[in-house]
């Protein structure tokens, strides 16, 4: 599933190619999985409105629609929400590129250019909604003091506690091992055990290892591209997401993958106490 860097990297390299343009028309297909919304609310959302800006909200894309009455431009009611999911991607097409298996929306702008939804496992989401905000804390802007907060008198793992949604918003699988491992915490502790002196370390560690993802383009381990279709490079850069068995970079012991919750989990037995 794209996580925090793979969304905000599609989503600044939307804003940057369909900001300010039009949507002349939407098609959407029959399958019912991928429309959290109705078919119906979401065209009435989208025809004729000018994409004024693409962000991410915690793993969510958001575009922000304005509307023209009277010659005057205003904001829409709606923002069009869109959930990747496991497999989906958002990418800019030329109208006469074939239309590939599994597309599910098919946004046509006023530039001759096509924004389509394309989810071959049907876990993506799209909706409308009045205001989205993510349910958790940001994870690039949360503070110190507010990120020790969320796991004081925690009992579930480190780890589980770090993919909450409700406690940071945008924190996947690879970059909560990622940053584990660069603060020398093992995934399987508990979270209200950690010390203050820990939580500084993981705090730095998380927004690091997100920010160097970001520049990065994220991790293309899967399906994960960006909204040209190029894969990002900061799989590249793992020390333990996807190593298990293999030498840790920094003291050669293998790596070890357990299950926390459901999930892998990748950490070194040596660095990580």
């Amino acid at each position: 599933m794209p996580e925090l860097p793979e969304v905000e990297t599609i989503a600044r390299g939307l804003d940057k190619r369909v900001t300010g343009a039009v949507i002349e028309s939407v098609w959407l297909g029959s399958k019912p999985e991928p429309l959290k919304s109705s078919a119906a609310e979401i065209a009435a959302a989208l025809q004729s409105r000018t994409i004024a800006g693409v962000r991410r909200v915690g793993k969510h894309i958001v575009f922000d629609l304005q509307s023209s009455k009277n010659g005057t431009v205003a904001h829409s009611e709606s923002q069009w929400i869109v959930h990747l999911g496991m497999t989906g991607s958002l990418r800019i097409f030329s109208a006469d590129e074939d239309i590939e298996k599994h597309t599910h929306a098919v946004l046509r702008l006023n530039s001759g250019r096509e924004l389509r939804f394309v989810d071959p496992r049907r876990f993506g989401r799209l909706s409308v909604i009045e205001r989205f905000e993510a349910p958790g804390a940001e994870p690039l802007q949360v503070k110190f003091d507010d990120f020790v907060a969320l796991f004081r008198r925690r009992k579930t793992p480190i780890k589980s506690a770090l993919l909450n949604q409700k406690l940071l918003s945008g924190v996947g699988n690879i970059y909560a091992d990622e940053a584990l491992f660069r603060a020398g915490i093992r995934p399987r502790r508990r979270a209200a055990s950690l010390t203050r002196d820990e939580l500084h370390k993981l705090h730095s560690a998380l927004k690091k290892v997100l920010k160097e993802a970001i520049r990065l383009g994220g991790s293309s381990i899967s399906d994960y591209v960006d909204a040209d279709g190029g894969e990002g490079f900061f799989q590249l850069k793992h020390r333990v997401y996807g190593r298990e068995a293999k030498a840790c970079l920094v003291c050669k012991a293998p790596i070890k993958r357990i299950v926390i919750a459901g999930r892998s989990s990748h950490y070194c037995p040596h660095c990580q106490k």
